[in-house]
């Protein structure tokens, strides 16, 4: 009688968490903790943006996702599938795009994208491989060795490879390093039709501007620290502040002792004042502040508002001490 293997129970998690992240730490034998207790869920269909500077984590933490390195703590299941107990289910969910080019060189860029499908145990679908290509702009190349490609070019077999086994998780490692601007936006314009297909997609980056542009959420990580995970619209009103700029008529020496204790600041010329104001309170102050500029004889020309940008809340998130942050 044939014996039938059952497969490992599926791992509890949120109903729309695609890939669910508890507890995972990584500490090295040299003493070096990587990763902090890291808990992360990974919704369906959405766009994550890991940022954090080099050295933060990033690339550790999707390593131990995709199976690449043990975590030395915590539980991670990818479409219901732990990683550890079930890890040929739990891997075919996943494609990973590393940050690093490891392609056979003197294989052809289709050759590629049928081994990788192989290795996954799929069966042969050239339609399927035909369209990735099409849409990375490769269908032109699927004969040429990937030796003779560009940078950019195979960046993008890269991303053809990792998609051949059709994963429902993309993660991309780092996808612009090494790439120019007008690439970079084709692969942004390439990774949303990727979303709308049904993809979820994980990218670390240290580009602010990727983030900003791509992401649905934003998670920062700092030191081996999950600092926060948060809806980017949601994270700039929270976190964001604005300005209003006051170009003087006349400069200004000092800030008179009457507006101290206000939010401005002169700058170094004494042309302009800027008045700082909290996105998320009711009241921004601007009226009492310009009824008080007018009673210490105090002119303007001109007045600017600005808000803080994405570059600027990460910057103050990964250098704020842990205890101060939201």
């Amino acid at each position: 009688m044939a014996v039938v293997e059952s497969s490992p129970p599926r791992t509890a998690a949120t109903p729309d968490a695609i890939v669910s992240v508890r507890g995972v730490g990584k500490t090295y034998k040299s003493g070096f903790e990587a990763l902090k207790r890291i808990d992360l869920e990974i919704r369906r269909g959405e766009i994550l943006a890991l940022l954090g500077p080099n050295g933060a984590g990033k690339t550790t933490l999707i390593s131990i996702i995709c199976g690449i390195v043990n975590a030395s703590a915590g539980t991670i299941s990818a479409d219901g599938h732990d990683i550890v107990r079930d890890y040929r289910a739990a891997r075919a969910t996943i494609g990973l795009v590393p940050q690093e080019l490891h392609t056979d060189a003197f294989e052809s860029v289709l050759s590629t994208l049928r081994f990788s499908r192989g290795l996954f145990g799929k069966a042969a679908n050239p339609e399927y491989l035909e369209k990735i290509l099409r849409d990375l702009s490769l269908w032109d190349k699927r004969n040429n060795k990937i030796m003779t490609l560009s940078g950019g070019m195979k960046r993008r077999v890269m991303i053809a490879k990792a998609l051949a086994h059709e994963p429902k998780v993309l993660f991309l490692d780092e996808p612009s390093a090494g790439v120019d601007v007008e690439l970079r936006h084709d692969m942004w314009q390439m990774v949303r039709r990727l979303r709308e297909s049904g993809t979820t997609i994980i990218l670390t980056t240290h580009y602010i501007e990727e983030a900003e542009e791509m992401a649905d959420r934003i998670g920062v990580i700092n030191k081996g620290e999950l600092i926060l995970v948060e809806d980017k619209h949601t994270l700039m009103r929270k976190l964001g502040k604005k300005q209003l700029t006051l170009s003087l008529q006349q400069t200004m020496r000092e800030i008179p002792p009457g507006l101290a204790g206000l939010p401005l600041e002169l700058s170094a010329d004494g042309a302009t004042l800027v008045y700082t104001f909290d996105t998320q309170s009711e009241e921004t102050g601007i009226a009492g502040l310009l009824r008080r500029l007018g009673e210490h004889g105090i002119d303007f020309k001109d007045l600017q508002s600005s808000e803080s940008s994405l570059e600027e809340i990460f910057v103050s998130l990964v250098h704020k001490p842990r205890g101060d942050r939201a």
